[in-house]
């Protein structure tokens, strides 16, 4: 099953939803892109998603544009921007799904005071991607 999640940075929503699609099953072909990459990924994402036992670190963020020709089984969109802004794949995509979630990357303030912002987008990002899997794509 091959999977692209898509966000518009692709720093830190959609680079954490990789990461615990790949952990769940490595089975899974899983990729993240974004509608307008940012330079580096979040470094507060890879500190609290590595928190939970998964090492994003070597991810990167890559342009949507590289995957449009490509086919997937799943595009699963993280933020609204995305949605509204989503390209048309000109390869073939099964089926599209939109689960949004705030971006903790717009917290302000000292380090103490995002981290717990990152930690709940995280741990949402978890569930609802644990979720996903069970319902859905194991059994695909």
């Amino acid at each position: 099953m091959k999977i692209l999640v898509l966000c518009t940075g692709n720093s830190c929503r959609s680079q954490m939803a990789e990461g615990f699609l790949k952990s769940f099953d490595p089975r899974l072909e899983v990729f993240s892109a974004g509608t307008k990459p940012a330079e580096r990924i979040n470094p507060f994402a890879v500190r609290v998603v590595k928190e939970v036992g998964i090492d994003i670190s070597e991810q990167f963020p890559k342009d949507v544009e590289r995957f449009l020709n490509e086919e997937f089984d799943y595009v699963i969109t993280v933020c609204d921007n995305a949605k509204e802004t989503c390209p048309v794949f000109t390869g073939r995509v099964k089926n599209r799904l939109h689960i949004g979630f705030e971006d903790p990357a717009e917290a302000v303030g000292e380090e103490e005071e995002v981290l717990p912002v990152y930690r709940r987008v995280r741990d949402q990002i978890g569930e609802a991607f644990r979720k996903l899997y069970d319902e859905v794509l194991r059994n695909n």
